[in-house]
């Protein structure tokens, strides 16, 4: 239950971020998205230690979990960096 929890909160949390209503609400829903997204392959992790017949598929997901973390991180840093460069 926990995992299914983190792992739509990802996408919950980019929703609500497409909707911020400033770019610091912004920055911060993304990190929550960012921070689900950690959870999310830790859950896998542990998925995977109960049950190794499921390694093949889980593979799948901790990637694209770990893919999702690096895109929130990027869209982060480039915000601040717009921030920066204006002021």
């Amino acid at each position: 239950m926990t995992f299914i929890r983190a792992g739509t909160s990802i996408g919950a949390n980019y929703f609500e971020a497409d909707h911020a209503e400033s770019r610091k609400d912004f920055e911060h829903k993304i990190g929550i998205s960012k921070k689900e997204a950690n959870e999310t392959k830790y859950w896998i992790r542990i998925l995977v230690r109960a049950e190794p017949s499921i390694k093949t598929q889980a593979v799948i997901l901790w990637k694209e979990a770990d893919e999702l973390r690096r895109i929130f991180s990027s869209i982060v840093n480039t915000s601040r960096t717009n921030e920066q460069e204006r002021n």
